[in-house]
């Protein structure tokens, strides 16, 4: 295995300490935390990072269907693949382990090349989904949310707040001249440093992704305008005194354009109060740039 990676975590589920022992042996090379009931596996993949669950079938109080198909309908834990553990052999079971959102099975006694095995495969899955997930779901240079993906969880997030939703949308100003004075790979460059700049200083919980070209959208929570026009103003004064080193012997410094709006009762989907803010980042292109607009949308 690679040292410099960090060591998948494995969560071992089974009511008998032998056989949980005896997973340990097997899988010295993990970082395994073992669980003896269904209600700690539970407590477990609420606190922990997870990569992968072995989980015994037969177990007091819970069974490993029952822990599998509440592990399923979270969206915390439903990707989390599932490897039963079990003695039974009978099709019925074997079933009943895919059906509840079992990837894979094991019967003991453990047969620890097997084990390691099959392990080893979910694992090396999981590491590609998460890699394929990555690369759908970002943009390819700056490595935020692509347009697709931004719109997707700003919808969710839409959803889920009725006050103190906030709309940004952001356009480095002139970003044309940098392409046509200093080429393209310049403007890259600019991008990548810009999307830094402003990540830098976002909260952990906003969304934020490229649009497209040198246009950037952020929705985030805050509880007072007041909030997030200190924000606002701070991403603008600190982007505006950022050195953009564009090759061998240029430094650059480039400006930003911001509008911002609030979600409102006559705002009724996500689409409208971007255009909201779409429209304050129009003003401010048009009264001057590297500014911010704020608009309140009528209720």
């Amino acid at each position: 295995m690679n040292n410099d990676s960090p060591q998948p975590t494995i969560l071992v589920v089974d009511d008998s300490e032998s056989n949980i022992e005896m997973v340990l042996a097997i899988l010295d090379n993990y970082d395994v935390i073992p669980a003896t009931s269904g209600k700690d596996a539970l407590d477990m993949v609420a606190s922990e990072h997870i990569d992968l669950i072995l989980l015994d079938i037969l177990m007091p109080q819970m069974s490993g269907f029952e822990v599998c198909e509440k592990l399923k309908v979270s969206e915390q834990t439903k990707d989390i693949p599932v490897i039963f553990l079990t003695a039974q052999k009978d099709e019925d079971s074997i079933e009943s382990a895919y059906l509840t959102g079992g990837v894979d099975y094991v019967t003991k006694p453990f047969k620890p090349v097997e084990l390691l095995a099959r392990v080893k495969v979910h694992l090396d899955l999981q590491n590609l989904i998460q890699k394929l997930e990555y690369l759908a779901t970002r943009d390819s240079l700056t490595g935020i949310y692509n347009r697709r993906k931004f719109f997707k969880l700003a919808e969710k997030m839409f959803a889920t707040y009725d006050e103190h939703l906030y709309a940004i949308m952001l356009d480095i100003d002139f970003f044309k001249k940098v392409n046509d004075q200093y080429g393209h790979n310049a403007g890259d460059i600019v991008l990548k440093q810009t999307t830094d700049v402003i990540s830098s200083l976002l909260p952990s919980s906003s969304i934020f992704g490229r649009i497209g070209g040198e246009e950037f959208a952020v929705v985030l929570t805050a509880s007072s305008d007041e909030q997030v026009i200190a924000l606002l103003d701070n991403i603008v004064s600190t982007y505006a005194k950022t050195s953009m080193k564009v090759d061998s012997t240029h430094e650059i410094q480039c400006t930003l354009s911001c509008g911002m709006t609030q979600k409102v009762e006559s705002i009724k989907t996500i689409d409208d109060l971007l255009k909201e803010a779409d429209a304050a980042l129009y003003e401010a292109k048009q009264t001057g740039r590297n500014k911010r607009v704020i608009r309140a949308a009528r209720r």
